[in-house]
Order: C-alpha cells, then structure tokens, then sequence
C-alpha cells in the first residue's frame, strides 16, 4: 500500500456537492461542501439545474485542493460518486444540458410507466434489470427528454446528443466534452442494462425509445477512466474510481462479503446486501442491482429503498416549523418517553420497497389532544427504523439474516435514531467511525483503479466501528409498536397489513 498523497472523492448527491480528501489509510484531511435547491416546476415532478451541479462540484474540489496544496499534500488521483437515476442530456460537442437534470424522485412518468406494465413489460425488464417497471430509474426519463425537448430527437438522430446519469455528465465536463462514460453500477440504475450479460439491451431501448448511440460506454468501477481538462480544476488529476452512491457506501462500509447489509439514511434510505456473484431475484420485491464490477467479475446486491427519510425530517423543520436546525430534533424526540401513540406514515412520493405502492400519500394516525411535537418528532423517526424492519424481513425471507447493521449518511449521527434501529430491528447497529461511507467508497475505488491498493480487499482492514447500539427493548413493547406501525400502513395503503 502506497500511504503517499491523498485521495480526493467527489461526492455529488441529492442536495449538495461535496469533495472530500482522505489519506491512504482512510483519515479525512479535507472537506469542502456546497448545498443547492431543487426545483419542482409541477406536483410530481424534482429537477435540478445542472450548471448548479457543476458549479458546486468544481467549486467544491478546487476548495479541497487549494487546501491540500497549502499543506503540501499531492492528490494521487479522484473517485466519484453521485446521486443514481437522476438523468442528464447534454450536447456532446459542448457538454451543455439541453434542459434540467430529472430527479430520482421524479414521479412525472408514472402513468406511460404504468401503460407499459399492463402490457405486460414489467417481467422483461425485471429479469434483465433486475429493476422494477417505474419512473424511479433512468429510462423513463430519457425517453421524456428525447419526446418533450425540443430538438432532442433530431441530435440523437445526428449522433451529437449525449444522454446518462449524474456520473457520465460530471465526467463529460471534467474531460471537457472528451467522454461519455459511465461504470457498471450507474448502468444499472437505469433499466436498460442487462445485469447478466453487462450490456446495454437493445431490447429495452427499444422499448423505452431510447437509442443506444446516445448512451454511454460502460466500464468497471476501478480504472483509468480519464484525467481532467486543466480548464475545469487548473490541474490534471486521474479519474480511476465511479460507482454510484449506494454501493460506494457499500464499499466504504466494508460490505464486501457475502451477506453483509449496510444502511445508508440521507435524504432517503437504503439498505444494500451483498450478495457476491449470485444473481437473486427476490420474492419480496426488492430490487437486484450491480453493486460493483472490478477487473470485469460482477458483484451483485438486493437492494431495498425508503423514500423519504430525511426528507421527514426537513419536512417538520420546513413545512411545520416544529424546530430550527435539523439536529434540533433528536433533543426533541429525547424530551418524550414515545410517541404518544401517534405514527407517521411519511408517502409524500409514495412507498417503495418493499410495497411499491407509488401512488400512496402520507398519513400521521393516531392524533389526540394530548399528542404534541414531541411525539411527532418521536413518529418521524420511528418511521424510519419501522420501514427498516420491513425491508429486513423481506431479506430474511429471501434468505438472509444479518447479524448486525452498519450504518452511514447524516442521519447515523443522531444518536436517537440508532437506538431506536436497534431495538425495532432487534440487531446491533454500527456506526463507523467513519460515517462518510459513501465518500470513502468512491476514495477506495479510486485508490484501486489507481494501484494504490492490490484489492478492494485491503480496504476492509480500515473500516473501525465507533459505537455499536445494543437493542434494549423488550419483545413485548416491540411487537405492539411494531403493529402499531402496520395498522398506519395498512390507513394509508387503503388495506390492513
């Protein structure tokens, strides 16, 4: 292991851009972060700006390496990680946008999604994608964009429309419009990639209308992907890492065995379970994806989705006013016993995995006079633990059971919310010391890609747990809490669970 320079990984998510400088050895020696607004231009429908994402993100790393260069310390190479889904399309020529990046969460596709499951498409692009039928992933939003965007149609005809996920435009602008590449894991967050056979399907883009000529080349999460245009940071840096956010958080947190589960609990949260070169179809439908393909071998995962997380919390803090600062609400929940009864089922966009019940509106159940902001606070972040639990029985019927989870993402340093994880979930749960998994992930990669490690491998002798919360409730409380949060479901799914 080489443990000269440091390693620079960019970070690009859902509500900012982040660059943060790691040693070899895994300590952070600088962070730079820069939030921005996202745009919702109709009900359903999330954009971003994409200059504002570049903008962030160049303006991030430069911080990081203006910094770094003051102390003297070499940036061996960057890794990059981004927010998946969130669809981009751009001139080739000139890496300008032709119009707003389209969010994950956008929902505006929904029913031209639907037309095509009850067509029967929905067992096709599962079993080549290991994805589900909906809006959620890429391909429905690049169809909107070559359909509703003027002159879209006519520049993929004439071969100048470039079209993909986060990574790809970042990297396009990073080489100065040289590339359009993107790695195996982004790939399959858009439901065009086959899994299997690790290529674009022509199939699906077909089916999707999408051409392939516009989609980028795909390559394996560790290597020499490009070095940047000095134009874009005033230095020439290799890129030799890219996987998208949740399965570098996989990496970061060492999930590189068989069985491990990591959650990562931002903006939304996810659990992502590695389940090495098996390709699982889950009965509970959770969705199989790429978690990372290194020297050409595909390491798969399930993977399960909360929508809405963070964004509850942001929702009190914003929407009610029930507190200032974010942070704010873990004293709050900590001034009740509980929640007073109340439950807080948070569907502002639906219920992912493992309902899938997109179409759902959120609910709180069970108000009373007595019910306060307290309790509602308490019922925001007992929502999260209760949607946990539920995508961890789906794995256990797909036969896993976890022997611990790890944690990361802002949400892991609300101390409240980890013991309350561990008593729903009846698991350990451990916070790395290390919480920027995801950052840390892409930092791995990278320094694979570059030789600054022999193995992924190696890595996972870095990763050190900073506490672990022992569950402490008992399994009577558990249970009636438990259903509890299944008869709010069932209100809000119009159905008892």
């Amino acid at each position: 292991m080489n443990h000269e320079g440091a390693l620079l990984a960019v970070d690009q998510g859902t509500s900012s851009s982040r660059a943060i400088a790691f040693s070899v050895s895994g300590e952070i020696l600088e962070v730079a972060q820069h939030p921005f607004v996202q745009l919702y231009p109709r009900p359903g429908w999330v954009e971003q700006d994409p200059e504002t994402l570049i903008a962030t993100t160049l303006k991030s790393i430069r911080e990081v390496l203006d910094r770094l260069r003051q102390r003297g310390v070499r940036v061996i190479t960057i890794g990059l990680t981004n927010q998946r889904e969130t669809t981009v399309a751009w001139n080739r020529r000139t890496g300008t946008a032709i119009y707003n990046a389209i969010g994950w969460q956008d929902r505006r596709t929904a029913d031209w999604c639907q037309q095509l499951a009850m067509q029967g498409e929905e067992e096709r692009v599962s079993a080549r994608t290991g994805l589900r039928l909906d809006p959620y992933f890429s391909a429905s939003k690049m169809n909107w964009i070559l359909e509703h965007v003027t002159d879209a149609r006519a520049m993929a005809a004439r071969g100048e429309l470039a079209i993909g996920t986060v990574d790809s435009f970042l990297m396009a602008r990073l080489t100065h419009a040289a590339l359009h590449v993107t790695d195996a894991s982004n790939a399959s967050r858009t439901a065009l990639y086959d899994i299997r056979s690790n290529r674009w399907d022509a199939e699906l883009c077909d089916l999707f209308d999408v051409p392939i000529n516009c989609l980028a080349e795909v390559r394996d999460c560790a290597g020499e992907f490009a070095t940047t245009d000095r134009a874009a940071l005033g230095v020439r840096i290799p890129v030799t890492g890219i996987a998208g956010d949740q399965q570098a958080a996989l990496i970061g947190q060492a999930g590189l065995h068989e069985g491990d589960v990591k959650g990562t609990y931002g903006t939304g949260a996810f659990l992502m379970l590695n389940t090495a070169e098996r390709f699982v179809r889950s009965s509970r439908r959770l969705l199989t994806t790429i978690a990372y393909r290194v020297a050409g071998r595909t390491t798969y995962a399930l993977e399960g989705s909360i929508l809405s997380a963070g964004a509850t919390v942001q929702w009190l803090r914003d929407g009610l006013g029930l507190f200032e600062h974010t942070e704010d609400i873990e004293q709050l929940t900590n001034s009740t016993s509980d929640s007073g009864g109340v439950y807080l089922v948070p569907a502002f966009s639906g219920l992912a995995a493992p309902y899938w019940e997109l179409g759902a509106r959120g609910a709180i159940v069970g108000l009373t006079h007595s019910s306060n902001r307290a309790h509602l606070a308490h019922a925001c972040l007992d929502s999260v633990a209760f949607q946990t639990q539920d995508l961890l029985d789906a794995m256990r019927v797909d036969g896993v059971t976890p022997a611990a989870l790890k944690v990361d993402g802002g949400m892991a340093r609300n101390a409240f919310l980890l013991q309350r994880l561990a008593d729903i979930l009846e698991l350990p749960i451990q916070r790395p010391r290390n919480v920027e998994a995801t950052a840390w992930g892409a930092a791995c990669l990278a320094g694979l890609g570059a030789g600054v490690y022999r193995s992924l491998h190696e890595t996972c002798a870095l990763w050190r747990a900073e506490n672990t919360f022992a569950p402490k409730l008992d399994a009577l409380s558990r249970r009636r809490e438990l259903d509890g949060w299944h008869t709010a479901l069932g209100v809000v799914l119009g159905k008892r669970q």
